[in-house]
């Protein structure tokens, strides 16, 4: 294919950057000149603490945050010279619900399809597969704040694709999901991305970005300071300390073969090991089972996220 022909990347930022200020308060920096490039079909994860910046972004690429300086494209198309172009390739998937919960939860979706100009007759069959898809088709005449959390967030996944993007935006789409309802939004998450959908997701979970994503950056004060394979990013780490919930009490003999991973009880059903360099937590887990462990959830251990981006900042210092 000549270089001309070449398909745009579904996304191409260049020195971004995203201040706010308040009256009588000191500048804040969110965005400090930010560079990234995601190919078509790529499912990329931007990881980084609270405040990083990660929820500036989103909002500048969905179009609802104004940027300060720098260049956005979607699929070749500039957010300057025309925005509803932009903004028309992309679902959001916020981080809060902002829908009535007095609404029934197809109208929700069904109402969104009308600000895209998409005809209640087109949107029709879109949204009842959604909503199959997403486990949400028995609740379908159901108000929004019946619910559950778990089923609030797929709500706003369904809402996010009734046009048919090119591109998700997902801003913590797992926050406050329990174990078994997140990991059938990946598996969905899993489909989409297989369909060719560009799907960009930030978490705090290293695990739910090593099972979804391809590559994945680190942000952390308005930067990002690392990009790559989680695979390559955890071989630039020390260790990570992790948390595993087991199914049933974890003998002793077990733990016996897992020394070598640092595996500490915390409490019967409860431990905490370390994950080594260049070790992924598909790598540790299989090890875990390989001991008749039956593992329920593998979790960052408190606040070890951001201790990973601090060691990861020394080494660009």
């Amino acid at each position: 294919m000549a270089e001309s022909e070449k398909k745009a990347p579904a996304l191409h930022v260049a020195g971004l950057k995203k201040t706010y200020q308040k009256k009588g308060s000191p500048v804040t920096e969110a965005l400090k000149g930010v560079d990234l490039t995601i190919e078509s079909g790529e499912f990329f994860a931007l990881l980084g603490p609270n405040g990083a910046g990660k929820t500036s972004l989103i909002g500048i690429l969905a179009g609802l945050v104004a940027k300060s300086a720098g260049t956005v494209e979607v699929n070749g198309i500039s957010i300057d010279t025309d925005p509803d172009t932009a903004k028309s390739f992309i679902g959001l998937v916020p981080q809060e619900f902002n829908f009535s919960i007095f609404e029934k939860v197809e109208d929700i979706v069904m109402d969104q399809a009308g600000y895209y100009g998409i005809s209640r007759a087109e949107a029709r069959p879109v949204c009842d597969q959604l909503l199959k898809d997403l486990g949400l088709w028995e609740k379908r005449q159901a108000k929004a704040q019946s619910l559950s959390g778990g089923m609030k967030r797929r709500l706003l996944i369904a809402r996010a694709l009734i046009h048919k993007p090119s591109i998700l935006l997902l801003d913590e789409p797992t926050a406050g999901v329990d174990v078994e309802l997140r990991r059938g939004m990946w598996e969905f998450l899993q489909k989409l991305s297989g369909s060719g959908v560009t799907i960009i997701l930030t978490t705090h979970y290293l695990e739910e970005a090593e099972q979804l994503a391809k590559r994945v950056a680190i942000i952390t004060k308005g930067q990002i300071i690392e990009q790559g394979t989680v695979k390559e990013l955890l071989s630039k780490l020390n260790y990570v300390t992790l948390i595993l919930d087991t199914k049933e009490p974890v003998k002793d003999a077990a733990l016996h073969l897992l020394e070598d991973m640092g595996v500490k009880r915390i409490d019967e059903m409860t431990l905490e090991f370390n994950l080594s360099p260049g070790q992924t937590v598909n790598d540790a887990i299989r090890r875990f089972a390989s001991t008749g462990i039956d593992i329920m959830n593998v979790r960052n251990a408190g606040s070890r996220l951001e201790e990973i981006f601090m060691n990861v900042i020394e080494k660009h210092k």
